[in-house]
């Protein structure tokens, strides 16, 4: 698989600070290329009235990128057409992917399946026999190689294609008791990060992994999920992406089914099977990724914001979160102005964003 001939300049930008993946779209969506955004960037920070962001170094991004071809992997950016169409669709879609095995497999239909660590035995049985039935029906398994459902998940589908999504660098192996089980998925299937080579997880990063796992899927099934688990996170992603959001029910008396159990009391549709499961998936179509939601396509020129317009949606913001929509609707500007002031003031380090669309200052 060849790489783009600006990927250097596109992993400098993804890896520089105060760069994460809505203010890369916006960038790339503003300037027409990486090598343009690496150079307007001092500028940007500087109206935002804070100091230029660290920019990646050149060298750094080419050992990385000679890392992960030694190990054997490759990366999908995104706006490229073996980038997965559904996650390419997602606000916070990662620019660039590092993946290993088959990417084949992306194009096919693909269903999330997630649920507790510590699951029941009967749970990872029910899970495993899910998995290799959906697999039976030519859908592909995606999981993120923890502990419990996610195992027996990705165990189920191996013989038929599953997709391990993990944390931290492809080349780490978390849990280490999943290290036969990572090697098997990247070698029979597809292993997926975003975290560049050699990065050990934390807890901020399975996160971000889990929007991965909802945004490659048509939908997700959760199997046991206690109440504020990481799998009800990814449910909720999934829910927020539009996908279908699925759950299956558990004994009253199981702790570990009450976030099931609660799904489906919310709306999430009820499985028991993988005939359920598909005839739930309502069909999704992909497109193609547009500048537009970025609020620069109808406009000839990059626009500049001038003091005024600033200060106006400095004066809209705060400690407090608020819909980039509303911020457009109180302040009366372009969305192209207020998405170049919030873009000058996010490379300036002044600026935070949230799920769901939101900023507040920093």
């Amino acid at each position: 698989m060849s790489l783009p001939a600006d990927a250097v300049h596109r992993l400098r930008l993804i890896r520089s600070e105060n760069i994460g993946p809505v203010t890369y779209t916006h960038l790339i969506a503003r300037f027409g290329s990486a090598e343009r955004a690496l150079a307007a960037i001092p500028d940007l920070a500087a109206r935002g009235g804070g100091r230029a962001p660290r920019l990646a170094e050149r060298a750094a991004v080419e050992r990385e990128m000679a890392q992960v071809a030694k190990f054997g992997a490759t990366y999908l950016f995104l706006g490229d057409g073996d980038y997965p169409a559904l996650l390419a669709e997602v606000e916070s879609a990662p620019p660039a992917l590092i993946v290993k095995g088959d990417t084949s497999l992306l194009k096919r239909q693909c269903v999330a399946m997630v649920g507790a660590r510590n699951a029941s035995a009967a749970a990872c049985r029910f899970a495993r026999q899910l998995a290799q039935a959906l697999g039976e029906r030519d859908a592909v398994v995606v999981s993120g190689l923890a502990r419990g459902i996610d195992s027996a998940a990705h165990d189920g589908a191996l013989a038929t294609g599953t997709i391990g999504v993990i944390a931290g660098g492809i080349d780490v192996v978390y849990p280490p008791e999943n290290a036969e089980r990572q090697a098997a998925v990247a070698e029979r299937g597809l292993l997926i990060a975003e975290q560049p080579h050699g990065t050990e997880p934390r807890a901020r990063h399975f996160p971000y992994r889990n929007r991965i796992i909802a945004g490659l899927a048509a939908g997700t099934v959760v199997v046991e999920a206690a109440p504020k688990s990481g799998s009800l996170i990814t449910a909720r992603l999934a829910a927020e992406q539009g996908r279908e959001v699925m759950a299956v029910p558990g004994s009253p008396l199981d702790p570990r089914a009450q976030g099931c159990n609660q799904l489906i009391r919310d709306g999430a549709t009820l499985v028991q099977n993988a005939d359920d499961v598909l005839e739930a998936l309502a069909p999704i179509h992909p497109g193609a990724v547009s500048a537009r939601r970025d609020g620069y396509a109808n406009d000839p020129v990059p626009p500049d914001a001038g003091d005024g317009e600033r200060n106006v949606v400095m004066n809209l913001l705060g400690p407090v979160a608020v819909p980039v929509d509303e911020l457009i609707r109180q302040s009366g500007l372009p969305p192209a102005i207020v998405q170049t002031v919030l873009l000058e003031l996010e490379l300036a380090g002044r600026l935070e964003r949230h799920a769901g669309g939101r900023v507040s200052l920093s």
